[in-house]
């Protein structure tokens, strides 16, 4: 490859080579934030174990990322608007990633709280940003395809996690598993000198920016009606995944099944994610966005009701595997349809402030499970209202989306 085609891999004019390796390193950057998503979902049965917690406190050490995620899609979109999204993209790496290593050193569950809260505030705000940097710097054919397939990482991620979790965690403990997490750190020092802006922000970044007056333009009457579509969407879609599955090796566990067990079939049900993301990376140039969310979205509805009342092995699994196909499937084509809304100056506004709104359902997801967990309710009663909440979503976007396939970014 040039030095010139080298220098232009963030840039809109991008060829096939450039686009592959934007897809891998902004991809990376998102398998990472997966792997200590994914992580801590194991964490939290090992964790409650060691420090003899209950469900309740379990719960917030799953709120409290979410947390300090909405704290940090809000900051850091508004801040991606000012000061680049690369420049953004290197910050919320390094936060998150030395949060992690220094959760393992942690002696209580007080401590290790407030470093979660620091690890959202980097998770938070990587994510709505790579989705953004990628939708500006490739063409709009590719669009929503290739910012489906920067979600797949996740899935990759996810997997990775699992597979940290299965082999480490039951012999060598959580806290190795968290310093695994440590290594974005050395990613991001790569990351300085190996990305660029797009050029649509480069276009744009010495046009004074107000980041009161972005917020305040979200809600002028072009887009309130994308925004409040979007802010229903996203809480709607956080408050049902994070409340299902950061619970869901805990869930496994209790539905009668070992640790160790509950690991593995956990790790299995993580590998569906992944031709989630690949179908609907696929037909989402050919159905379009409004269409896969719909279809994907019903599908997690149908499959979290299901996996709530499962109790046996080929019931949990089945209902499990779907689960993870359509919602991850889904979450691809939400972070594709998010940024696609707004024009340049307010993108990373508009789509981080969705994000921070979204993670407030984040918050309260895992909290409901271990309040009712405590409670002795049912977790197929659990699971009926995660499906309630998707559902919610679907409406929203039936009724107050619009279309975006094949259309120029602003």
């Amino acid at each position: 490859m040039s030095a010139t085609t080298h220098n232009d891999v963030f840039t809109g004019s991008v060829n096939r080579q450039s686009e592959r390796k934007l897809l891998g390193v902004a991809g990376l950057a998102w398998l990472f934030d997966a792997m200590d998503v994914g992580m801590i979902s194991f964490i939290m049965v090992a964790i409650g174990k060691d420090w003899s917690l209950d469900a309740s406190q379990l719960g917030w050490i799953g709120s409290v990322g979410s947390i300090g995620m909405a704290v940090g899609a809000f900051i850091f979109g508004m801040l991606a608007d000012r000061i680049g999204r690369k420049n953004v993209l290197i910050l919320t790496l390094l936060l998150f990633s030395v949060g992690a290593g220094l959760s393992a050193l942690a002696t209580g569950i007080g401590i290790f709280l407030i470093l979660r809260f620091f690890i959202g505030t980097g998770l938070g705000g990587e994510l709505p940003v790579a989705s953004t940097l990628v939708s500006e710097s490739v063409p709009t054919e590719k669009r929503g395809r290739t910012v489906v397939l920067l979600e797949s990482f996740w899935a990759v991620g996810w997997i990775a996690a699992a597979l940290v979790s299965y082999f480490i965690i039951p012999d060598y403990g959580w806290r190795v598993a968290l310093i695994i997490g440590a290594i974005p750190a050395f990613y991001a020092i790569y990351l300085r000198w190996n990305i660029h802006d797009s050029t649509k922000f480069a276009a744009k970044k010495n046009e004074k920016q107000n980041p009161f007056k972005n917020i305040a333009e979200i809600w002028s009457k072009p887009y309130a009606r994308r925004t409040v579509m979007l802010w229903i969407l996203w809480f709607s879609v956080v408050f049902s995944y994070y409340g299902m599955f950061l619970w869901l090796p805990s869930v496994v566990e209790a539905k009668g099944f070992s640790m160790v067990r509950s690991f593995l079939y956990v790790l299995v049900m993580t590998i569906a994610q992944l031709p989630g993301y690949f179908t609907a990376a696929w037909l989402i140039e050919k159905w379009g966005r409004k269409a896969v969310l719909i279809v994907y979205l019903l599908g997690t509805a149908v499959f979290a009701y299901f996996f709530g009342i499962a109790e046996s092995l080929p019931m949990i699994m089945v209902s499990g595997i779907l689960l993870s196909f359509f919602n991850l499937g889904a979450w691809g084509a939400l972070y594709a349809y998010s940024p696609e809304q707004y024009p340049t100056l307010i993108r990373g506004t508009g789509t981080g402030m969705a994000a921070a709104f979204g993670r407030i359902g984040g918050i309260f997801g895992p909290l409901m499970v271990g309040y009712l967990l405590l409670r002795q309710v049912s977790i197929g009663v659990i699971f009926t209202i995660f499906c309630a909440s998707i559902v919610v979503g679907i409406l929203a976007v039936l009724f107050l989306g619009k279309e975006t396939k094949n259309k120029e970014l602003a």
